[in-house]
């Protein structure tokens, strides 16, 4: 047996008897996926995927992070550089380095996660080795070839009633026309990421600043034509369903500058005069510029701070972003949030839902502030706690004072498709096994436990993100 059906569950026999009955009411509702990076040209074009490495190795950060940190070059696994050199291009040879080092993953959560996968959609029932790696590989990659596993028949199979990507407000959405063109009814969204032409330190930001007003037709040399155009493509982004922003700052900074100061700061990071404190500012003023655009245009608001983002520099250079080099730093909030709560935290039609990498902040800050503001939500454990232990800690420390309905469910924030379900069966089960703890601790009837799981796993993600 590759998974256990108690696995995750309590290890007490009257809370895990609980912990079942809650799961199996939550176990088989749809997914709503409302912040993911899942590719929309897999959705779009709906063509098989190509082999095993490249849809469970090559795309996934959490498995090639892992495999680096053991001395696994990059190169080795297939991963794209941004110069074009030469990287390993034999799927099976990735593969067979990747099954000689499952061991590595023992205890994670992405173990879990590519367990489930592999045992629910595949069949094997034994674990991956470097033994059995051809036969795994052979298996999967015949069963690729099947119209069963091509990217829409997949969607529907794991339930998926509505999944949002993210992208730049410089991206055409091509592949989201595509999909709504092609009349197949799944429903994917799209979400307005605008850091490229909001973070004056990312790479090519002034000439992003350019491409951003030829695309809306907006004067983005000047202050009230930048945010015209964010306004412009705000719009656009709505046409192909987009609910939500999302914003992946260092920090959770926000600023309210007058009208004077924050042109003064525009002319100053739209010339490439601007040091490091400018560009933080300038950050935290579009923080709350953006909430002022979610009031106006109803779009939920994610922010994403705390992340230390490609913190390895020769990685950086050579495969650029998202190598799985963001390091979480300690991240204030109730200070930093202070000027976007003061001009819109009582605001009754706004959500923002902020995310933290910094457990700490639990219960000291996030959960007062959420159980306090309407407009403030708190997102699910993410990136580095998107793990069990992670989800069990959220809930202790956030339950007590923001309760169950100042948070928004789960979303799996992911680019490896298969592990959908997985993610998602994770939370759905440890949040059943915190219930039944309260259940069988007489703090929480079971008819409410039942109600609680229910939002959690479904209601609270879809009425937050309005999907």
């Amino acid at each position: 047996m590759l998974i256990h059906p108690d696995r995750l569950f309590p290890a007490e026999p009257s809370v895990r008897d609980v912990a079942r009955r809650l799961y199996d009411r939550v176990r088989d509702l749809p997914i709503i996926s409302p912040h993911g990076h899942t590719d929309p040209r897999w959705y779009a074009e709906d063509e098989p995927f190509p082999d095993p490495a490249a849809l469970f190795v090559i795309p996934d950060h959490y498995i090639f992070r892992m495999l680096y940190s053991q001395g696994v070059r990059l190169e080795d696994l297939g991963i794209p550089t941004k110069d074009g050199s030469a990287v390993e291009r034999d799927p099976r040879q990735i593969w067979r380095r990747f099954a000689a080092h499952y061991h590595l993953f023992r205890g994670t959560p992405t173990r879990a996660w590519l367990d489930h996968a592999f045992a629910t959609l595949f069949g094997f029932t034994e674990r991956l080795s470097a033994a059995n790696a051809d036969a795994y590989y052979d298996r999967i990659d015949a069963a690729l070839r099947t119209p069963e596993f091509r990217p829409r028949a997949l969607f529907e199979r794991f339930g998926i009633e509505a999944i949002a990507t993210t992208e730049s407000p410089l991206d055409p959405l091509k592949h989201h026309e595509t999909i709504r063109q092609s009349g197949w009814k799944g429903r994917v969204v799209t979400a307005y990421r605008p850091d490229p032409v909001v973070d004056p330190e990312f790479e090519g930001f002034r000439q992003n600043l350019v491409r951003f007003g030829e695309i809306t037709g907006c004067d983005t040399s000047t202050w009230n034509g930048y945010l015209e155009a964010h306004r412009v493509r705000r719009a656009f982004f709505r046409t192909y369903g987009a609910t939500s922003t999302d914003h992946g700052h260092p920090t959770a900074r926000t600023a309210n500058l007058s009208q004077a100061d924050a042109e003064a700061l525009f002319r100053r990071v739209s010339t490439g005069d601007a040091g490091p404190e400018h560009a933080e500012l300038f950050r935290a003023q579009m923080l709350t510029e953006m909430a002022a655009m979610s009031v106006e245009d109803g779009m939920v608001m994610q922010i994403h701070p705390g992340s230390l983002r490609n913190h390895n520099e020769a990685l950086f250079r050579r495969f650029g972003r998202d190598m799985g080099a963001d390091i979480p730093s300690q991240t204030d909030y109730v200070r930093a949030l202070k000027p976007l709560l003061g001009r819109f935290g009582n605001e009754p039609n706004l959500t923002v839902i902020v995310f933290t990498l910094d457990e700490t902040s639990y219960s000291r800050e996030l959960a007062p502030l959420a159980g306090h503001y309407p407009a403030l939500k708190l997102g699910p454990a993410w990136w580095f706690f998107d793990a069990p232990e992670g989800m069990r800690r959220f809930r202790e420390l956030t339950t007590e004072t923001a309760g169950f309905y100042n948070t928004v469910g789960f979303n799996d924030d992911t680019r490896a498709y298969l592990s959908i379900p997985a993610r998602h069966d994770v939370a759905r089960r440890v949040d059943c096994a915190y219930l039944a703890g309260l259940v069988v601790t007489h703090r929480l009837d079971e008819d409410e436990a039942h109600e609680v799981a229910y939002d959690l796993a479904y209601r609270l993600a879809k009425e937050a993100y309005k999907l």
